[in-house]
């Protein structure tokens, strides 16, 4: 008996996860089930693989329907089928057009068409057939295809498990539709008879007509679709042998080697003969060569890189310079990025800049082809708030009362009969797929074509992308290439060109191994002033580093990762402090957390140390503490497999007599992790990119902030950088039309803002400003400006208020007047220029004044935040706060008054659930310092919004970092704007 069947992958559809779907059949005597989900392949594997469990014969197929009308629904006889259906459907998503009413004839798989639907001209073909429901029986008594039963199906289509998931199903279809539960129609896409029956209840529906029950018997017995998840599915070579990858791999990291260590470097030469052993011996040397190519390619186009992750074990990918962290140097092993036993492939992580990875993945998509090239899919899945906002409007419900039930879900005033509906069907729909994505960076360059493993979809991103995700990649043998991109990279690329513009000077940014061993970067690492810095610029990062006194490399890599939430909330980011402090007072948990811990004091910092607590510790098998620490991680999907781990880790601790309170705290300890740790490479990675931004700030201060100003990626808002440049001795310009390029400038010590800045200027007006003063010269005064860039009113306004045109010498007001009489009767902009002008008369003006707060409310407007004057200089008081914050470690104990400009704050919850703020601000001087606001004070004296603060509070110190704990706070006001 056959049943088809829609999944929770049809998305805003189907009501049942895959495995659920065949458990169910199972269940209700089914012998074989079809999964033929919409317009999508996203569940097939994982299908298949339940269906082997429950030992039911999997058939696969594509339901293919346009809007909300099925169209047919497409079965693969083998894999040559699934093949054509993916390539059927892939066509189509790929070019944004409609699935055509009638499909290719198809040579490996089935069609089937909706009974009486069929908008043929010409008969069914011979692998075409037309199915028939129990609610078609009567119809097909009276209908002409009873004389050709030969193609006629039985029909039984199933979403359902019961009436609750029919309820769920509904819900679904209003949310997809975006229309109200109460007008939901069977145009809207509704199922019909969607609940699982009985395969003997559904089975006597047809007793009558034999050559239904014939036809669909002979389509399971051809229909056989089998999979082998064991093999790689990746490119299986790079130079078309195994023989010539193996051998080419050797001799790049042989020479490699030789210029990363030189010829006699005995250890690294062992591990470089080992790493190639294990690398050929599981066949990844394509997967080596494949990404030394990319980072060959972006190389010669001057693009920087950063190789992290895992694959930063490796030395074999130091010495082919995927990455630039030295594994010897950090003893990072190879295996815990590939061993024989490791149960996950591995993947490689390369960030470029934000704006160079478009075009390193262009080349791998024509390098490889698009036949056998795709990014990789994810799935967003409904988490609480889209949850309650998408049942909130099939509800009805207006959108104050929606945003007040997104705000405090549980509070008394939300609950009614309707939001008992919306958690109601909420709590079944977390976690359901909602749309289809794409990963943060993976790609897939595999063997077959593509479009044997997937139909594909074309996101915004604009390349084609596979519709399932990471997980069922690693299932079925793919090990993806991570392409990522960060801000991070532009800074150092951007401020590397700066430096050789402004000053002449030619840096290489991969000289590391000099960065970390110069005296001035060490005491810049140490004393904190770190803004701007990849990774290490946030508050609590730059707290974290004076505590330490950080000053090298290693103690970097340990920073980099106890700052990750699961290890600073678990408390073991403070213990590393105070151990590092005072290891003569260090008591271990165990004496193996002594033994394995030594350079981290006894402290899990990093993943592998996961690994060994729970391989030493609890006794479990390296491949299971893998498993266990992917777990941790977030990249492991099965929880039912996932708790038979950690039942198996107590289970082992049990067995070896430990206490049960210390059981318990090393568990607390490792469960921490869960997503928010770092492996040891990756911490060097990062660390390695820290160094870069850190050279470049010690010596080109001035430079690198300029770059940091441009790529908009930083913790700040670009105000902050803006005021750092000047600190590093910038005079900071606003935009001006004969200075400013479309991104910020800096010539010798003069800044000046980009035209990017202002807003609610036009991209094109911006570009034009810049390409007219480029061919022609400066200009000259406001007509020729006029004129040359044939600007309108509206734009030229900006521009004035920000004193972009002062080269004129003329007061703000008096070119208003002006722009006003030259272009305020003109409905647009000069169309036609003349080759002769005449030059306007001006009108007498009475004498103008500009005022500072004038000025500065129109910075604020138009750039976010004033230049003519800091936020300081537009306070009502003349005060500035008792004491500054260099002086603060003078106060520690004392009760003091600061001022300051709020830069950034960052709330967390205590354990009873109450909320508690951390603060940043600027003094008068331009220095950072930190607050902290505990909940009763927080409630009474709360965060106004950006602006000037008076602060009253404790001055406090934790290992020579000093901050205050905010009794009371109060945001100042400033001057008015005397135009209003």
């Amino acid at each position: 008996m056959l049943a088809f069947a829609h999944s929770y992958y049809s998305l805003r559809y189907g009501t049942l996860p895959v495995e659920e779907l065949v458990a169910e059949a199972k269940a209700r005597g089914y012998k074989a089930l079809a999964l033929t989900d919409i317009n999508n392949t996203s569940g097939i594997f994982p299908f298949v693989q339940a269906c082997l469990k429950q030992q039911l014969q999997p058939l696969v197929g594509i339901e293919f329907r346009r809007d909300n009308h099925w169209l047919y629904t497409g079965v693969a006889q083998n894999q040559q089928g699934f093949r054509e259906l993916n390539s059927f459907l892939s066509r189509y998503l790929l070019r944004h057009q409609p699935l055509p009413h009638v499909p290719p004839a198809f040579e490996h798989a089935v069609v089937i068409y909706p009974f009486l639907e069929n908008k043929r001209e010409q008969p069914l073909r011979e692998n075409e057939y037309m199915a028939v429901a129990p609610s078609d029986l009567n119809k097909l008594l009276f209908s002409d295809l009873r004389k050709n039963p030969e193609k006629l199906l039985m029909w039984g289509l199933f979403t359902c498990q019961n009436e609750n998931g029919y309820a769920l199903h509904r819900h679904l279809r209003a949310i997809d539709n975006n229309i109200l539960l109460s007008q939901l129609q069977p145009v809207h896409g509704l199922a019909e008879d969607a609940c699982f029956c009985d395969a003997s209840e559904f089975l006597a529906h047809y007793q009558r007509f034999p050559e239904l029950i014939r036809n669909t018997e002979k389509l399971v017995e051809q229909a056989i679709f089998t999979f082998d998840f064991s093999s790689r599915k990746n490119r299986r070579t790079f130079t078309g042998t195994t023989y010539d990858d193996k051998l080419l791999l050797e001799k790049l990291a042989w020479d490699g080697l030789r210029k990363r260590y030189g010829a006699q470097h005995k250890e690294a030469k062992e591990r470089v003969a080992h790493e190639l052993a294990i690398i050929d011996k599981l066949g990844f040397c394509s997967y080596f060569l494949i990404t030394w190519d990319v980072i060959r390619y972006s190389m010669s186009r001057g693009f920087y890189h950063v190789g992290r992750g895992s694959g930063a074990n490796s030395v074999v990918a130091y010495c082919l310079h995927i990455t630039d962290v030295d594994p010897i140097e950090l003893d990072l092993y190879f295996e815990r990025f590939l061993n024989p036993k490791r149960t996950s492939p591995p993947d490689f992580d390369i960030d470029y800049s934000w704006d160079e990875r478009d075009e390193v993945l262009d080349y791998i998509f024509k390098r490889y082809g698009r036949e056998h090239t795709a990014l990789l899919g994810a799935m967003s899945t409904f988490q609480q708030n889209s949850i309650l906002r998408e049942l909130g409007k099939v509800y009805g419900l207006p959108k104050s009362e929606l945003d007040a039930l997104v705000a405090q879900p549980q509070a008394p005033e939300n609950a009614n009969h309707l939001t008992k509906e919306i958690f109601r069907y909420g709590h079944l729909l977390t976690d359901f797929p909602n749309v289809r994505s794409i990963h943060a960076g993976g790609v897939l360059i595999s063997e077959e074509p593509i479009t044997n493993f997937t139909a594909l979809d074309l996101p915004p991103k604009g390349l084609p992308t596979s519709q399932w995700d990471m997980y069922i990649a690693e299932e079925i043998g793919f090990e993806k290439l991570d392409i990522l991109s960060q801000r991070g990279i532009g800074h150092i690329k951007e401020c590397v060109q700066l430096v050789q513009q402004n000053k002449g000077i030619k840096i290489d940014a991969h000289d590391v191994a000099r960065f970390k061993q110069d005296e001035q970067v060490r005491e810049q690492l140490k004393s904190g002033d770190t803004i701007g810095c990849f990774y290490i610029e946030s508050p609590a990062m730059r707290g974290l580093l004076k505590k330490l006194r950080c000053d090298n490399y290693l103690s970097l890599v340990a920073a980099s990762s106890i700052i990750r939430p699961g290890v600073a909330k678990s408390g073991m980011m403070r213990a590393y402090i105070q151990r590092f402090h005072d290891p003569g007072k260090i008591e271990h948990l165990h004496p193996v957390m002594g033994e394995q811990l030594q350079e981290t004091y006894g402290v899990m910092v990093y993943q592998e140390d996961v690994l060994k607590v729970c391989h030493h510790f609890a006794g479990l098998g390296l491949a299971d503490a893998d498993v266990l620490r992917r777990g941790m991680s977030g990249k492991f999907r099965s929880k039912v497999e996932f708790q038979k781990l950690v039942d198996k880790f107590f289970a082992s601790c049990r067995t070896k007599g430990y206490p049960e309170a210390t059981i318990q705290e090393v568990w607390r300890q490792v469960e921490s992790f869960a997503g928010y740790s770092f492996s040891k490479a990756h911490s060097a990675s990062f660390a390695v990119e820290s160094y870069q931004s850190l050279f470049l700030k010690t010596y080109y201060p001035l430079e690198f902030m300029v770059a940091v100003i441009n790529n908009f990626g930083g913790f700040y808002k670009t105000w902050v950088y803006v005021q750092q440049a000047g600190k590093a001795g910038g005079t900071v310009h606003l935009p001006c039309v004969n200075h400013s390029l479309y991104h910020t400038t800096v010539i010798g010590q003069d800044v000046y803002l980009g035209l990017v800045h202002l807003q609610n200027l036009e991209q094109k007006v911006a570009y034009k400003v810049v390409a007219e003063r480029e061919e022609n010269g400066p200009y000259m005064n406001l007509e020729e400006f006029i004129r040359c860039t044939q600007i309108s009113l509206e734009q030229l306004l900006i521009l004035v208020r920000v004193q972009a045109l002062r080269f004129t010498g003329k007061t703000k007001k008096a070119l208003l007047w002006e722009a006003h009489f030259l272009l305020g009767h003109k409905a647009g902009s000069h169309n036609n220029p003349l080759l002769f002008q005449a030059p306007a008369k001006a009108p007498a003006l009475p004498a103008l004044h500009d005022t500072l707060e004038e000025d500065a409310y129109d910075e604020m407007e138009l750039l976010g935040f004033p230049v003519s004057c800091s936020y300081f200089d537009l306070l009502q008081t003349m005060a500035r706060g008792d004491v500054a914050a260099k002086e603060l470690l003078q106060y520690v104990g004392q009760q003091v008054r600061m001022m300051g400009i709020l830069v950034a704050t960052k709330h967390v919850c205590t354990v009873r659930g109450d909320l508690m703020q951390f603060g940043t601000f600027l003094d008068a001087a331009g220095d950072f310092f930190d607050t902290v606001h505990f909940p009763p004070s927080l409630r009474g004296w709360p965060f106004r919004g950006n602006g000037v603060y008076l602060l009253y509070g404790k001055v406090v110190e934790e290992f020579n970092f000093p901050s205050m704990e905010v009794e009371k706070m109060a945001k100042l006001p400033f001057r008015k704007d005397p135009r209003y």
